[in-house]
């Protein structure tokens, strides 16, 4: 029964992760069929990790409130029923709108798919493994998604990439039903105020940017996005349960364990975007060749995320977390020479560096960020990283895409030169960070939260 449970949250999981790369090998498809423009597609990427990002924390907090199983299914079914209006999508404002509801059901079932395995393993030794099989599971899905994505979009059009999720939702829907147990609800408040705040500081400040790249910056909208961000800290402030603790970020170790996730997938997500379109819109490969040509990118970080994991757990995650941030600073740096007549072989020493060095980062920013949770909040610390994860990916894409502009325009070599300058700049700033930290951390007080 246990490992029932196990296999359909984890299947649950692969499906909803796949979306998160699947979608890049799709774009120039989606391009060129709906007549969508670079910021019509950064949505289409943007729309799903907003409202993940937005709502991850607060579907934590229904799963609690109402119960995780009954969660988990009300998000499969809107997972699914999304995916089905993506698919359909009679144009672009409707598939970006698809992409949001998307979003929004992968954040009522993510945190509660981890909840159900550990009610379901209560074991310490049983539910470490069980957590390591769910997050391999994860680590998996994204090397699938450009392969299996190429393979569909070039076999029957960028829909199928939406239509399969369909069948699979039915019975991975239809298998929670019979395996995962009822679980007892508690009373939790929903932080309504915060999310909103929060949620709302995110697309403003994501819209501000893809339009800034489009027609120039209007600081108008960053005004508003700044607005929002402060009343964001004042509600969490004076809240008296909010859904993001701030004495939280007071911690050395879940700070920069949370800037940490954010930064590498602001590069890592951004850059992805920007890859893909140079495959596709510049070189000229197939959706089912540039997919295969992205697996350099995401292998290391299915093969070696669980040994580095490890390597982490033996000496600590901070040196792993360094080797990381310079690896993926030393991999952006590759993409310097890349240029309009390269030959995809220029580019695969970064794309092979770039995912060592995320391979490097991923166990290692949650390893740090975890290392000093207060006693029950270890799942509210999770969550934190993987919000702060998805808005980092989120922002990337907005901020990339705005530097390089359309693939073949007059821009965007220079632009992807740009944004790799920029990632390796971040990823070298976090480092710093990090090493402040090495030496500042032993004489720090915890804080109690």
């Amino acid at each position: 029964m246990k490992r029932n449970v196990l296999i359909v949250m984890c299947a649950g999981l692969f499906v909803v992760l796949l979306d998160v790369t699947i979608v890049n090998v799709a774009l120039p498809s989606i391009a060129a069929d709906r007549h969508a423009g670079l910021a019509d597609l950064q949505w289409v990427v943007d729309g799903y990790q907003i409202a993940l990002a937005g709502l991850l924390l607060t579907g934590g907090t229904l799963g609690d409130r109402f119960g995780h199983r009954r969660v988990v299914l009300a998000g499969f079914a809107l997972f699914g029923v999304a995916s089905a209006g993506c698919a359909l999508a009679p144009g672009i404002g409707a598939l970006v709108a698809a992409r949001a509801v998307q979003g929004v059901g992968a954040a009522l079932l993510l945190p509660g798919t981890l909840a159900v395995i550990t009610r379901t393993f209560p074991g310490g030794k049983e539910r470490a493994r069980a957590i390591g099989v769910w997050a391999a599971v994860g680590s998996v899905a994204l090397p699938a998604g450009p392969l299996l994505g190429g393979v569909l979009v070039q076999t029957f059009g960028w829909p199928a990439i939406f239509a399969i999720n369909v069948p699979l939702i039915v019975v991975i829907f239809v298998a929670v039903l019979r395996v995962a147990p009822a679980d007892v609800p508690e009373p939790r408040p929903v932080d309504l105020p915060g999310t909103v705040a929060g949620a709302g500081a995110l697309l403003v400040l994501t819209y501000a940017v893809i339009e800034a790249g489009r027609e120039g910056p209007d600081w108008r909208l960053f005004a508003v996005a700044a607005a929002l961000l402060a009343a964001f800290v004042v509600i969490e402030h004076r809240r008296e349960s909010p859904m993001l603790p701030l004495g939280l970020l007071r911690r050395p170790s879940i700070a920069v364990g949370t800037i940490g996730s954010a930064i590498m997938n602001f590069g890592i997500n951004g850059m992805m975007l920007l890859i893909t379109l140079y495959l596709q819109g510049v070189l000229r490969l197939s959706p089912m060749t540039a997919g295969a040509a992205l697996l350099p990118l995401f292998a290391p970080l299915a093969l070696l995320s669980a040994p580095f994991g490890r390597l982490a757990g033996r000496h600590g995650p901070r040196p792993v977390m360094l080797a990381g941030l310079v690896t993926l600073a030393v991999g952006m740096g590759l993409l310097l020479p890349v240029r309009a007549a390269s030959p995809y072989l220029v580019m695969l020493p970064a794309l092979t560096v770039i995912g060592l060095g995320a391979a490097l980062l991923t166990p290692s920013v949650v390893a740090l960020a975890m290392s000093d949770p207060p006693p029950g909040r270890e799942g509210l610390v999770s969550a934190i990283n993987n919000t702060a994860r998805q808005a980092g990916g989120a922002i990337g894409v907005a901020v990339f895409g705005a530097l390089a502009g359309t693939p073949g325009g007059p821009r965007f070599i220079g632009g992807l030169h740009g944004a790799a300058a920029l990632a390796g700049a971040a990823y070298l700033g976090v480092t710093a960070l990090t090493l402040t930290l090495g030496l500042t951390s032993r004489h720090h007080h915890k804080t109690l939260v």
